[in-house]
């Protein structure tokens, strides 16, 4: 994949291009960023680029700088996506989600030879929380001082589970969520709709993994089931009709009590998601940021629950939430919430 089919990160992504066109790019690097952001497709990325039989220049439009770009098409950037190609190794963790000193000692010993038909050898390490401490440790020496021709990225969504010594020698890029506007094109352009795409966007945490995994269906439902709720409380301040709408949050069925919570957290995430929006049409704020534009009209009916009321139940929102982790029965929690709101 080539840098400019990654999505979002505009600035990261310039700086790597940038990088790699004035050869100044660190040998060794960190990714760090939330799970399903584009961090080991970025990484993927620098690998192409860094060997591509065409690149192509690229110019960053918002400072203007000459950036390096792979072609994508070519050979070596095939076989790069395959994972095939001699100079670029990939390590993964094990069944386990471990990665032994086994797999990097080899990767260390193919670092020290010129590359076999490419420009650089890189080294990619997923999920480098992974690696044991004797990997770990092994690693520090080449880190430190790369052979001449290799580079090492590691790529992880928990650094601080790596050791000090190993931060330290390798400069940290980190990727943020991406915004849900984002996330919504990119499943829009893979076939959802407009409104399955902005409802399971809103819910992603800006992170295209979740995005592809969540069901639409169940997300799309889960918004209108939070949106009614929200409707309710506007509409009435009677305490049974609240408790009426609570009904709503609970899906009773004939599987664990855990599920019943599970489903319910999905509910207040949407809610959560919608009551943001809320704030935003109420200040006036640019729209491109809504979570779920698709219904910003809806929402704006929902101006009850700008400002301070709008605070006061989002903050009910995230309580209910941190009470589902700790176990709470998932009615309690819905009857309690519906009269907070």
């Amino acid at each position: 994949m080539p840098f400019r089919d990654i999505i979002g990160h505009r600035k990261l992504v310039a700086l790597l291009t940038r990088s790699v066109a004035r050869q100044t790019l660190p040998p060794s690097l960190i990714f760090s960023g939330p799970a399903g952001v584009g961090k080991q497709l970025a990484a993927l990325s620098t690998a192409q680029a860094l060997n591509c039989l065409s690149p192509q220049t690229s110019t960053d439009p918002d400072s203007g700088h000459p950036g390096h770009d792979a072609c994508g098409v070519c050979a070596a950037c095939s076989r790069i996506a395959r994972g095939v190609h001699p100079d670029v190794l990939f390590i993964q963790p094990n069944d386990k989600g471990n990665i032994k000193i086994e797999p990097v000692r080899e990767a260390i010993e193919r670092s020290g030879y010129r590359p076999f038909e490419g420009r650089r050898r890189v080294t990619i390490i997923d999920s480098a929380d992974g690696l044991e401490r004797s990997a770990q440790n092994a690693l520090l020496k080449v880190l430190e001082e790369p052979p001449p021709g290799s580079a090492f990225i590691l790529v992880t969504a928990l650094p601080d589970l790596l050791l000090p010594t190993v931060r330290s020698r390798c400069p940290q890029l980190r990727f943020r969520p991406l915004e849900p506007a984002e996330v919504a094109a990119l499943l829009m352009r893979r076939g959802r709709s407009e409104v399955e795409a902005h409802a399971v966007a809103a819910l992603a945490n800006g992170s295209i993994g979740q995005a592809l995994e969540a069901a639409a269906a169940d997300v799309v439902e889960a918004r209108d089931v939070a949106m009614r709720v929200l409707a309710n409380a506007a509409a009435s301040d009677d305490a049974r009709r609240r408790m009426e709408s609570a009904k709503e949050l609970v899906v009773k069925g004939s599987g664990p009590s855990s599920s019943e919570r599970d489903q319910l957290a999905v509910y207040l995430r949407a809610m959560a998601s919608l009551l943001r929006d809320i704030e935003v049409l109420a200040t006036s704020a640019d729209r491109s940021i809504l979570a779920n534009p698709d219904v910003a009209v809806k929402l704006e009916r929902l101006s009850t629950f700008a400002g301070e009321r709008g605070r006061t139940a989002f903050q009910a929102v995230d309580r209910a939430l941190g009470a589902l982790e700790r176990y709470t029965n998932a009615k309690l929690v819905a009857d309690w919430l519906v009269l907070q709101l």
